[in-house]
């Protein structure tokens, strides 16, 4: 068998497509290979029924989004970055996926593609043995495709890192550098970054650029790294929409936390259309990343422009630079007197507008006792809760306590 098996890859292929349609001949069935994100790389003629997810994969050049989460949910991908052996793979009917055999192409441990089999019916020893040469013959073309798509977001990151830091002054430098990367620059863009509270190394690199390739919501023209950060070129064809970009930072969340067991802190800027102005979304998005880190028991939003107070509250630290707040002094000397948590307790009621179920539900107190305790602090400072200017001007001055304290 072994002579027979090898003589089916033992020749070059002029294309990665040629080997594509050689494979599903050897396999009787429809093959498509990907790289390790997902992406389709080639795919075979097909012939007689294919499902839907073949489709859908073919005419988007990736596997979709919801199909891919099924198939981690099934133990499927999991199975196939732990084993160098053929997975069989169930139809999981939700998605309209079609019974698949697939194998991960791998150089030395490292997953670098996949080639999936629309099987149909069950496959014989000889054509697993069949599917795992394939793996050894796909490999070669794969590292080559890796190695060009390498250069090629290494070309992007530097072009990316000119536009955050300002580099061009007009519109058409922007134009005339983008020949050389062909970019699609037309919409409303902004800037996105993740931090990761560790040390971005290669091999947490390729885990988050698979995450990247794969949370399909929003289009990425480009990305880059820095230190604990990955940074994020968004691109909307037309309006850009805030909550599409609150969305995939909480699902980019969830699925680092899911998959990597790591739990990001995501940020994003403010629209702009001209990219002359996108080191302006990139400062906000490393401001709003500040701010989550000084106000870490706030659960503050994602997106600049939802950031209210936050915005300036460093402006209003200067401004207020040298006042005194004559309720903050009362409620510290009470705390220190009688070893209560006054001040805590007016910031979170504030930081949750006046809302004392949420309040309290942080606090883990009952709000009986925090209703209590708002009562006592306007017998001992003669606060009126009612009153906006007087709520407003002492959230920003326990807002700028908060900023002053050691972290």
């Amino acid at each position: 068998m072994t002579n027979k098996k090898t003589q089916y890859f033992a020749h070059e292929y002029e294309s990665i497509e040629m080997l594509a349609d050689r494979i599903s001949d050897a396999l009787l069935c429809p093959i498509t290979i990907e790289d390790a994100n997902h992406q389709i790389i080639a795919y075979s003629r097909h012939e007689g029924e294919v499902d839907p997810v073949r489709i859908a994969t073919i005419m988007r050049r990736r596997v979709p989004e919801h199909v891919i989460n099924s198939l981690w949910k099934t133990g499927a991908i999991p199975a196939l970055f732990e084993t160098e052996e053929p997975v069989v793979i169930p139809a999981i009917d939700q998605v309209s996926l079609g019974e698949r055999v697939a194998i991960s192409v791998r150089k030395q441990d490292k997953v670098i593609g996949f080639i999936w089999a629309q099987s149909g019916a069950h496959f014989s020893n000889e054509q697993l043995e069949i599917l795992k040469e394939a793996a050894k013959a796909v490999k070669n073309q794969l590292l080559q495709h890796e190695k060009r798509k390498r250069a090629a977001e290494e070309s992007h990151q530097e072009f990316l890192w000119k536009l955050l830091m300002g580099h061009f002054t007009t519109r058409n430098e922007i134009d005339q550098a983008n020949k050389a990367y062909g970019l699609l620059l037309t919409g409303e863009f902004l800037s996105v970054i993740f931090d990761f509270g560790r040390s971005i190394d290669r091999t947490l690199e390729r885990q988050i650029d698979y995450l990247v390739e794969t949370l399909q919501q929003i289009s990425c023209v480009a990305r880059t790294y820095d230190g604990d950060q990955l940074i994020m070129l968004i691109r909307f064809q037309e309006k850009g929409d805030i909550n599409t970009v609150n969305h995939y930072i909480d699902h980019f969340i969830a699925k680092s936390k899911e998959r990597l067991q790591i739990s990001p802190t995501g940020a994003a800027g403010s629209f702009v259309q001209n990219l002359l102005f996108l080191q302006n979304s990139y400062q906000e998005a490393l401001s709003v990343l500040r701010m989550k880190q000084m106000f870490s028991a706030l659960h503050l939003p994602h997106c600049y422009e939802k950031l209210g107070i936050f915005q300036s509250i460093e402006q209003f630290r200067a401004a207020r630079s040298g006042k005194t707040n004559s309720i903050i002094t009362a409620l510290e000397d009470y705390d220190r007197i009688h070893n209560s948590n006054m001040i805590e307790t007016i910031y979170m009621f504030l930081a949750y507008d006046g809302n004392v179920n949420e309040a309290a539900r942080f606090m883990h107190v009952h709000p009986n006792t925090l209703s209590y305790r708002i009562k006592r602090i306007t017998e001992i400072t003669g606060l009126d809760t009612k009153n906006m200017n007087e709520k407003t001007i002492l959230y920003i001055d326990l807002l700028i306590k908060q900023m002053d304290q050691p972290t």
